[in-house]
């Protein structure tokens, strides 16, 4: 039995957002040099540099690959590069709309666990999908702020 998905969706904030994107690279390239010369030059602990920019880089990765939604009728879907992680609509006792998407919060009212607990849902370049995701997630969770 195939069930098909409600809602599908993808977005890549990487190729979407060129001029963040540079400014980003950027910013790594110079953190990676400031890093390099504390840690290795300065301190001669090149596991230091290593372990920094794994979770600087970590941290940033669902930036850089592209990300797949897909709301069902009892759950949602989120595929990242080798990842996927499915959660249902129960889980969430709210979500609100922010500047690039949907945070759904595991709590009642937002807090600011949300994005470690919670589930980010971004919008793609064009938005097509903002009213469809709004509508189904007030049908499905209900508290909207």
């Amino acid at each position: 039995m195939s069930r098909e998905p409600l809602l599908t969706w993808r977005s890549w904030p990487f190729v979407e957002r060129p001029t963040h994107s540079i400014f980003l690279v950027s910013f790594l390239f110079l953190l990676s040099i400031l890093l390099f010369k504390i840690t290795v030059i300065s301190w001669s602990m090149p596991v230091y540099y290593i372990l920094g920019m794994l979770l600087v880089i970590g941290n940033l990765l669902p930036y850089f690959v592209q990300t797949e939604y897909e709301m069902y009728d009892t759950e949602i879907v989120v595929y990242y590069a080798f990842i996927k992680i499915t959660r249902p609509y129960s889980q969430f006792g709210c979500f609100y709309k922010d500047k690039y998407g949907v945070m759904l919060s595991t709590f009642k009212l937002p807090r600011r666990l949300d994005p470690f607990r919670g589930q980010s849902l971004r919008f793609s370049k064009s938005r097509a999908e903002q009213t469809a995701l709004m509508e189904l997630l007030r049908d499905k969770i209900g508290k909207e702020y």
